[in-house]
């Protein structure tokens, strides 16, 4: 995580004494909140630990990657670039809307 952003004014006389033990707190307090939101269920500590990989940084779900959960061993609609997304439905129209639609519902 990024630090946290301090004002443009020159710290105070005896600020270099006491930033590495606010900076320590800090990386604490930030590690505590972490485990607590996995304990009580507010996180998935699987999906945070996908997000830290490239390629996965927008992942909704672990559903999306679970290729066994799909009728033809692929991905989520969601997980296919943007680029390669569009599909003609039988009407005649083209259907990125229809198709992100149908992955909500």
């Amino acid at each position: 995580m990024p630090k946290v952003k301090r004002s443009r004014k020159a710290p105070p006389d005896g600020w270099e004494l006491i930033e590495p033990t606010l900076d320590e707190l800090d990386q604490k307090m930030r590690e505590e909140l972490y485990e607590y939101c996995i304990k009580e269920g507010y996180a998935d500590k699987n999906l945070i630990a996908k997000w830290k990989k490239q390629g996965y940084e927008n992942l909704c779900c672990l559903r999306c990657i679970q290729t066994r959960d799909t009728n033809f061993g692929t991905n989520c609609i969601c997980r296919v670039p943007k680029s390669k997304l569009e599909v003609v439905m039988p009407d005649g129209w083209t259907g990125n809307y229809f198709l992100f639609k149908a992955h909500l519902s």
